[in-house]
Formats: structure tokens, C-alpha cells, sequence
């Protein structure tokens, strides 16, 4: 009776224990769902309408680009546009319907259109048929996970054939070119679909029918307009299309930078040079999304600011004078006989005491498609090819050997031919007899050369003997070459800048060349910048082809006010004595001035009193027909020219350089032919400039008026 009893009280004790701990767990879950709706309920209603602000950039019009004296060189053209914006949440289903609809609008040109675009195109027009494309046992392989959405889409994509891309019809390819716009854009960034050849019946369809077509929208867009067409092209430089994008070398570069992936940037020389002074400051627009990426609003946060303008040290109307100068002068050269294998010639002017270029000027006859030869712009072959000048870097040499020691001011040789053991004999272009350092300048003498550097390198001449030279010579001329400009970079504001071949063999001969300008390579630029050394009393000067970078302004006939003005940098000064420089001076204007200088027949007389030197180089071909010459290329004569005038009061410095002028010993002179029309052409607008200021004075620049009209061709 007593176990019974004790079974009896057991039983709805354990009962209690199981209805306490059931009673607990619902008072902890009630007081937790309590804590849950009102201490916490307003923070997760707030997560749950959670939104997120975006800020997308817009790109602005690039700056304008004017020459020295106001005029424009490089614009933007106005254009209509039409753009998508892409939205987080959208599905490729609801781009392909309004770009279904957005083609009953405009006409898209699907030449753009590649076979993989149609065939995705195809995939998403005939999901049933792609299904139908992967076989049942590849399907188990899917479900077994041994393929993946990948493998399964490769399958499909190498199965269609080309029948059933025939299906495609042209409305179908039209939608596809607009759909493929604007699945190439990136979310919430608008995309370009169309900016070109847009009627204003499209741009009008389009703009009333915005409600149904969402994402998409119509604005104004911008392409460059190059005013002079061809005329310094290839130095002003291109920008890239909108198809292009930001250029993939340089992808991080500018994302890092806030570009967007689509954005036009500067590819190439004064476009790339300056870009971020060219592309102004974005319009930035923040939209407010929801959680699903839906844009609730857009607020404008900045309206954007086109780019900079950049005013050039280039003289336009003197850059086109000149490259019509060159274009004449090339063709008249083609008729003379042994001229072949000419095919440019260039022509920088700089002015010698602020680096300013002036004219930056290169022809170059190339055959086109169809075989026909025509003059394309070179002018960037003044920083970028370089050759054998010749007799053009005397004046640096006669300083080497004074600095050296090798010669002095009193310095005398005879000049006739002399012969190193086992090497041809060396001469000048005659015998000149005895001549000092300005005779040797004005005559041209190689042989005073030739014993200024056998005496650089230590060597003791004697007629048909060997000529041991100590190799360091060859570093001693460079280096003090190097201080004129002559086988170094100039610095000009360009990239790309060339700064030569030099020689690699180190025999006597060798340097008896390279002071007659006939081993190491130099470039158009550097030959101005060593004649500007020498014109300005021994200073090299950094050339500049930017002169000033100005705010936008809103009235497209006015300039804004100066933001930088780029100013004279000197990059060293020439170690030599002022009455060095004065000889060599001396020597330079007797060569156009005084009868027997080498271009006094053609200089002789000119009113402003020019100072040069001539050169003539014997050097091997290498230009675009050298594979028709096998491993022998034949020999032919570059012609070159270094000039500044009024040689008492240096304003302008020119260097002309004409390679593979001739094959033979003797041929026209087209370096000179160039100078002189060059020089004449600069002092007459210079004139002409001056008559105009007289007439019609010009307010004063820097105020966001106009630019200052200059005193000269030049200045």
C-alpha cells in the first residue's frame, strides 16, 4: 500500500517540472518577441526601409585649345544625344523591352554587332530551343553538379548554328545594337546609345515618349573639332570615343581618379599631356536608392565645370605658312633626279630666349589605300625620329674643344685631307687652306674638327699612321653636347619625346664623326634648342608648346582669366667663357652673311641679318623602303640647318632637318630653299602683325578679355 502511494506522488511531480519548463519557455519567447517590437522595432522597420545614397559623375566638355593670339584651334561640337541609365535592380528582360520599343524611334546601325552579341541575342529570344540544345545525360550532369550555369551557357553558345543566326532579321540586329549599349554601361552611370547623326525628329520621338521608356533619357553631348582640320593634328592629339572607354593600360589609373569606364580621356600628346587640366571638374548627382536598388530620387549635387582652356605658344598663321613652305619644296625636290628616297622634312621655330614654339611644322609623303602618294602631317617627327645632321652641331663642337682645352682662341689648322692607318682619307668639302675658329665655321672645315677631337682624345696625328684615342673623349663631347640639348631629352611638354641613337664602337674614326655630326642621331627639337643656346648667349632653355591655361567662361568669344602661366625654365647654362660663345656667334653669322659662308647664296642680303650653320650628312638609309635594299642600304646625303636672326638681337631660333634628301655626292639644297622662306615668311607676318596692332590696338589679356595680339610673328 505504501508503494502505491509513493507511485502516486512521483508522477505529478514530473508532470509539473515538464509544465514549469514549457511555462518558461514561452514567458522567455513572449518577453523576447516583446523586446523585439518595442524596444527594436522602430531600428528594424528602419533597416528594412533601408536606403542608400549613390553619387554618380558626369562627364563636363573638354577645354578648348587656342594659338598664341586667340584663335581656336580645338572645340567642341554640340550634339544630341540619347543615353541609358542602367538601374540596379533592372533585369535583362526589361532592358531588351525598352530597347525593343527604343528602336521604333532610332535608327541604331548594328555594324557594331559581333557574332557572340548575336548569339546571346539568339539565346535570350529562343530560351526553349537553348534548352533543347543540351542533351539529357547533360542535364543529370548539371543535377549532379558536375557542370555548372557556365558550362551549360559554353554549350549552347557552340551549338547554335549559323541558320538560326540567319533568323536574326535586321529590326531584330537594330534592337540588339541598342540593347547591347546599354548592357555595356555600368549601374546608374548613364550610357551613350546614340550621339551621332541623331534627327531631330528621333531626339524630338524620344524626348515625348521618356515615360515609356524608362532608363533612357536625351541631353547634349560633345565631340572635338580640330578648326585647322589636318594642320598640327597629330601634336594636338585624339581623345577616345565613348565606345573606347578609358584605355585598358591605363583602367586603374583613372578609376582611381573618379573616372567612370566609359569616360573620353586624352590618348595622345597635348590631349593626354594636359588631361587633367583638359577634362574640367565632373557634374556630380546623388540618387537614393532602396534596398532593391530602386532610384527613389536624384538631387544634383554639383553642376560641373567644362575644362580648362589651354592657350598655345604656336603661331597658326605661321604654322600653316610654314607646312605649305615644306609641302612645296618636298614636291619640287621629287623632280630633281636622285631623290627617291625622300619622303619629309621638318621645321621647328622657337623663340631662343623663353623656349616658346612657335611653329612645330613636319611634311611626310605616304601612299594610301589605293597606291596614290600624299603629304600627311608629321610634325611630331620633330621630337620623335632622329638622324644624322652634319655639320649643323660645329658650333658645339668648337665650345667642346675650347672647354676642353683641345683648342684655343688662337687655334689655327691647315686644313687638307687627312688619313688614319687602314681607314679611308678625311677632308672638308675642299681644301680651305689655314683657318681659325670663325673660318673654319663659315667654311665649314671637317679637318679643324678632326684635330679638335684627335686632340680631346689624347692622339698624336700623323699622315697614313695609326691614331690611338683615349675612349673617354667620346663621353667628353657628348657630355658637353648634352648641355646645348644635342642627344638628350629637350623636356618639352610632349611625350614620346626621342633623344637619339649613339654610336656604340669607340674607334678613332668614329670620333672624328661624331664632331661633324655624322655618328650620333639628333632630332629637329634638339637642333632648335642647341641654336637657341648659342643665339642666347649660352642658356638651354626648356621648350614649351603650352603658354598658358585659362578658366572657362561661359561666352564662347572670350577667354577667361589666366589660372597658370607657363614661364621660362633655363635647364642649365653652357660652361663656356662669353667670348667663346661671341667667336662662335661670329662664325655663324658669316656663314649667311659674308661671301664664301655656306648659305650666303641663299642668305646673303636678308634684311634681318640672319646667323646659322648648314649641314650635310653622309649616312645609310632606313626608312620605309629599306627592306627593298636587303642587308646593304644605300648611301644618301641629310641636309639640315640651324638659324636665328637678327643675329645681334636674337627673337626667333630655327632648325631645319631634311634626311635621305639625295643619293650621290652632290644635290639641290632643299634645307636651304626651306630656311630662307621660312625666316622671310616669319619677318613678313611679324610686319604685318604689327601694321594690324597699329590699326586696331587690342585690350590688354589676363582680364578674361582677349588674348594679347603679339608684336610679331613670334613674340
Amino acid at each position: 500500500m505504501n508503494k502505491s502511494k509513493k507511485k502516486k506522488t512521483h508522477v505529478p511531480f514530473r508532470l509539473n517540472m515538464l509544465f514549469f519548463a514549457v511555462f518558461l519557455l514561452f514567458s522567455t519567447l513572449i518577453l523576447r518577441l516583446g523586446v523585439v517590437q518595442i524596444v527594436y522595432g522602430d531600428d528594424f522597420k528602419r533597416e528594412i526601409e533601408r536606403t542608400e545614397d549613390v553619387t554618380v559623375n558626369n562627364p563636363v566638355p573638354r577645354g578648348k585649345m587656342y594659338d598664341r593670339s586667340g584663335k581656336v584651334i580645338v572645340d567642341n561640337i554640340p550634339l544630341n544625344a540619347i543615353t541609358y541609365t542602367k538601374y540596379q535592380g533592372t533585369s535583362q528582360e526589361e532592358m531588351l523591352e525598352v530597347a525593343e520599343k527604343l528602336a521604333t524611334l532610332i535608327y541604331k546601325d548594328p555594324k557594331k554587332v559581333q557574332e557572340r552579341d548575336k548569339k546571346d541575342f539568339w539565346i535570350m529570344k529562343n530560351p526553349e530551343k537553348a534548352k533543347e540544345k543540351i542533351t539529357k545525360k547533360e542535364w543529370d550532369q548539371f543535377e549532379a553538379k558536375k557542370l555548372d550555369d557556365k558550362d551549360i551557357y559554353k554549350l549552347q553558345l557552340k551549338r547554335i548554328t549559323e541558320e538560326e543566326l540567319k533568323e536574326l532579321s535586321e529590326d531584330d540586329l537594330e534592337v540588339l545594337a541598342i540593347y547591347r549599349e546599354f548592357n555595356s554601361g555600368y549601374a546608374l552611370t548613364p550610357q551613350i546609345v546614340k550621339n551621332e547623326n541623331v534627327t531631330p525628329q528621333e531626339f524630338a520621338a524620344v524626348s515625348e515618349n521618356l515615360e515609356s521608356l524608362p532608363g533612357v533619357d536625351t541631353t547634349t553631348d560633345w565631340k572635338r573639332n580640330y578648326i585647322f582640320d589636318k594642320t598640327l593634328q597629330s601634336v594636338l592629339g585624339n581623345v577616345s570615343t565613348s565606345d573606347e572607354g578609358l584605355p585598358s593600360e591605363q583602367l586603374d589609373y583613372y578609376l582611381s581618379r573618379d573616372y567612370n569606364r566609359n569616360d573620353r580621356v586624352g590618348k595622345s600628346y597635348i590631349e593626354m599631356q594636359y588631361e587633367d587640366v583638359l577634362t574640367g571638374q565632373k557634374a556630380k548627382v546623388k540618387n537614393k536608392t532602396d534596398k532593391a536598388g530602386n532610384v527613389l530620387s536624384t538631387e544634383v549635387i554639383s553642376e560641373g565645370q567644362r575644362g580648362k582652356d589651354l592657350v598655345l605658344t604656336i603661331d597658326m598663321d605661321l604654322q600653316r605658312a610654314v607646312e605649305t613652305i615644306i609641302e612645296e619644296e618636298l614636291l619640287n625636290m621629287k623632280k630633281q633626279p636622285r631623290t627617291a628616297l625622300l619622303d619629309r622634312a621638318y621645321v621647328v621655330l622657337m623663340d631662343p630666349n623663353t623656349g616658346e614654339i612657335l611653329t612645330m611644322a613636319g611634311k611626310r609623303i605616304v601612299k594610301d589605300e589605293s597606291g596614290t602618294a600624299v603629304m600627311q602631317d608629321d610634325a611630331l617627327g620633330n621630337i620623335t625620329t632622329t638622324y644624322n645632321v652634319g655639320s649643323a652641331v660645329k658650333g658645339a663642337t668648337v665650345l667642346t674643344g675650347l672647354k676642353a682645352g683641345a683648342i684655343t682662341t688662337s687655334t689655327t689648322f691647315q686644313d687638307s685631307p687627312i688619313k688614319i692607318k687602314g681607314t679611308p682619307e678625311k677632308s672638308s668639302w675642299k681644301n680651305l687652306g689655314r683657318v681659325n675658329i670663325v673660318n673654319a665655321l663659315k667654311y665649314s672645315s671637317n679637318v679643324f674638327m678632326f684635330h679638335t677631337a684627335i686632340n680631346i682624345g689624347g692622339g698624336t696625328y700623323q699622315y697614313d699612321r695609326p691614331l690611338p684615342l683615349n675612349p673617354k673623349g667620346f663621353n667628353t663631347i657628348r657630355d658637353s653636347f648634352a648641355q646645348f640639348g644635342l642627344g638628350v631629352r629637350t623636356g618639352i611638354d610632349l611625350p614620346n619625346e626621342q633623344v637619339g641613337f649613339k654610336g656604340q664602337s669607340t674607334l678613332p674614326g668614329f670620333m672624328l664623326d661624331l664632331v661633324i655630326g655624322q655618328y650620333d642621331t639628333y632630332s629637329a627639337m634638339q637642333l632648335a634648342q642647341y641654336v637657341s643656346a648659342v643665339a642666347n648667349g649660352g642658356y638651354r632653355i626648356q621648350p614649351h608648346i603650352v603658354k598658358e591655361i585659362r578658366d572657362p567662361v561661359l561666352d564662347n568669344k572670350e577667354l577667361g582669366p589666366i589660372f597658370q602661366q607657363i614661364g621660362t625654365n633655363v635647364l642649365n647654362k653652357v660652361d663656356a667663357k662669353e667670348e667663346w660663345i661671341d667667336l662662335v656667334q661670329t662664325g655663324f653669322k658669316k656663314v649667311m652673311q659674308e661671301s664664301g659662308g655656306t648659305a650666303y647664296s641663299k642668305f646673303g642680303g636678308a634684311s634681318y641679318q640672319p646667323a646659322g650653320k648648314t649641314g650635310t650628312a653622309q649616312a645609310f638609309y632606313d626608312g620605309p623602303e629599306r627592306k627593298n635594299y636587303g642587308k646593304e642600304p644605300p648611301e644618301v646625303m641629310n641636309l639640315s640647318l640651324v638659324s636665328y636672326a637678327p643675329s645681334d638681337n636674337p627673337e626667333v631660333a630655327m632648325a631645319v632637318l631634311v634626311p635621305w634628301a639625295y643619293q650621290g655626292d652632290k644635290g639641290p639644297s632643299p634645307n636651304l630653299e626651306i630656311g630662307r622662306r621660312v625666316l622671310d615668311t616669319y619677318f613678313n607676318l611679324k610686319n604685318e602683325k604689327l601694321n594690324q596692332a597699329q590699326q586696331n590696338p587690342t585690350p590688354n589679356a589676363g582680364d578674361g578679355t582677349a588674348v594679347q595680339e603679339n608684336q610679331g610673328a613670334g613674340q
